[in-house]
């Protein structure tokens, strides 16, 4: 069993060893996997339309904890267990614990530099989010900032992807990236969206505190989010497709930012 992954083998006693059993009297709460594990569960998937008895008191535990419950089919569930016994149940435990916005902020302070965050808006590929940490780190990035849903988490593929780069760059997991953009603007935060029909990508000033804002692979900037931004910013595209990868832009706009902090200057 991977490291990373918590696999749930049984409803019964094997469950009982992780969550503790499920009757009302002595069913301890989903936090206790935290307590044991050392890391906070990412997320919960269960059986595709298994909502009863002992695995529907599960998902109400764990949506009591706030942590996200999603369906899979048999194949999801086999793999994300590495084809151990689960009997419907699997258990993601994050590669590493969870930073807050005011972690982010200390750490450019300590730097002596103003911050520099990114934003990824409902990264769902493992292997991008594991680029854009590998990015953040390589750029000098002080951390980056997800949503706790429709998004990936800290898993074990984002931290192999990203070259080891989990261990060096914080990441947030918000509740509300909307919000969160307006509260980084409370506190002296510029925020861009790396989008379609902005202003030019390198007519920017990324000197001050900055926010890059990377949309999802297949919809980019949520309406929402983009809404929250205080500018737009766009590549040229040249070719006959119209869009880069999402790690991929991430990483030439985050050049940008450190050549410019940097004092490079472009003949």
């Amino acid at each position: 069993m991977d490291e990373y992954y918590e696999a749930i083998s049984r409803l019964g006693a094997g469950l009982g060893r992780i969550l503790g059993r499920l009757e009302p009297s002595c069913a301890p709460r989903v936090q206790e996997v935290r307590l044991r594990s050392g890391r906070p569960i990412d997320s919960l998937y269960v059986a595709r339309g298994a909502h009863t008895g002992s695995i529907g008191a599960l998902i109400a535990k764990a949506k009591k904890q706030g942590i996200p419950v999603k369906e899979a089919d048999a194949k999801k569930l086999d793999y994300l267990c590495g084809n151990a016994v689960h009997q419907g149940v699997v258990a993601l435990a994050a590669a590493h614990t969870y930073a807050s916005l005011d972690d982010l902020f200390a750490l450019a302070q300590e730097r002596g530099e103003p911050p520099f965050f990114i934003v990824a808006d409902e990264l769902e590929d493992p292997h991008n989010l594991g680029a854009i940490l590998r990015t953040a780190e390589c750029a000098g990035a002080h951390g980056v900032i997800i949503p706790k849903r429709r998004s990936v988490g800290l898993t074990y593929a984002v931290g192999k992807a990203s070259a080891g780069a989990v261990e060096y760059v914080p990441v947030v997991r918000v509740t509300n990236i909307a919000s969160t953009l307006e509260e980084l603007k409370q506190r002296g935060v510029w925020t861009y969206a790396a989008d379609m029909d902005g202003q030019d990508w390198c007519s920017v000033d990324y000197k001050g505190p900055t926010a890059l804002v990377i949309g999802s692979e297949g919809f980019g900037v949520s309406r929402l989010v983009k809404e929250s931004c205080d500018f737009v910013i766009s590549l040229p595209m040249k070719g006959k497709i119209n869009s880069l990868n999402a790690s991929v832009a991430c990483g030439v706009i985050c050049y940008e930012v450190a050549r410019q902090r940097s004092g490079i200057v472009t003949k």
